[in-house]
């Protein structure tokens, strides 16, 4: 009777065992379910993304197309005040295509004209608003921002890291990711986050050429800024729903437009623009279009 004990499967030293070796195999088993399932996830990630550039080639021709097609100011004048977005009745496809006038704001690139005379008045114009928003915001080493904004203007030894190389011209700042790369190395440097609040996309565009302000188009705070005009004044006038020209307004207001009529486009035409097409579920890509040639082609991805 002993015997048959000690020899009955029944051990509970044998099962204890057996359970040990069949979690660990369990345990092998689903970690390479997750290794495999995120590897999956990645494959399909990537086909999307390739999918999605694909398709973003396709709208940028067929949108290339049909700025070729349209009369430039007319398409143009319309996508700066309102958005064209496109779906269908089941939502398989939706694309929303905007654009923004490339110089709306002071050229950054005049910081770099102090030595050409005939342009000397672009400088001035560039280097008055500099010293106002240091002033305004207090920056600690305003003298050391403005000398490397001109290098980036003036050099091929730019503070960009190499992937942004692609981006980047020799003649000038032509993105606010360029002036952005700047002024994060100018607040480490510095120790000054005050550099951080500025809206400098309000103010500045960032054009390779542009000698004009596009100043219909200008942000309230440059306006209120070139004018001298009361910030909540101009920002009335904007959103008027009976909005007079600008020039009208500035004349309202008691202010002589002819003072800055020199670098204003007034009811020229520049013909410089930059879109931006959101589609799918969150891709999108911009493009400059520059007197009827798209420039600068970016892919974002999925935001």
């Amino acid at each position: 009777m002993q015997e048959q004990t000690l020899l009955s499967p029944c051990n509970p030293s044998k099962k204890g065992f057996a359970l040990i070796i069949t979690l660990s195999v369990l345990s092998v088993v689903i970690a390479l379910t997750v290794v495999l399932l995120s590897y999956f996830n990645e494959v399909k990630s990537d086909a999307d993304s390739t999918k999605a550039l694909i398709q973003a080639n396709v709208y940028y021709a067929d949108i290339l197309l049909e700025f070729k097609k349209g009369k430039g100011k007319g398409v143009f004048s319309l996508l700066y005040k309102k958005p064209v977005s496109l779906r269908t009745k089941d939502g398989r496809f939706s694309l929303q295509l905007s654009c923004s006038p490339l110089s709306a704001g002071v050229n950054i690139n005049w910081l770099g004209l102090e030595r050409d005379k005939k342009r000397y008045d672009l400088f001035y114009e560039a280097q008055s608003l500099f010293d106002f928003l240091v002033e305004q915001y207090n920056l600690e080493d305003g003298d050391r921002l403005l000398e490397m904004i001109r290098l980036e203007i003036g050099s091929e030894n730019t503070f960009i890291k190499q992937d942004q190389r692609r981006l980047i011209q020799k003649n000038g700042i032509i993105s606010y990711k360029q002036l952005s790369n700047i002024i994060n190395r100018y607040e480490m440097e510095s120790d000054d986050q005050k550099v951080a609040l500025i809206p400098w996309h309000k103010y500045f565009s960032f054009s390779d050429k542009s000698e004009k302000i596009d100043a219909e188009y200008s942000s309230i705070e440059l306006i209120s800024y070139l004018f001298d005009i009361d910030i909540r004044t101009v920002s009335e006038w904007m959103y008027s729903k009976y909005k007079t020209s600008l020039e009208t307004f500035v004349g309202e207001n008691g202010v002589d437009y002819n003072r800055k009529k020199k670098i204003l486009a007034g009811s020229t035409f520049l013909g410089e623009s930059r879109c931006s097409v959101r589609y799918d579920t969150g891709y999108r890509f911009t493009f400059d279009y520059i007197d009827g040639e798209a420039k600068y082609f970016e892919f974002h991805g999925k935001h």
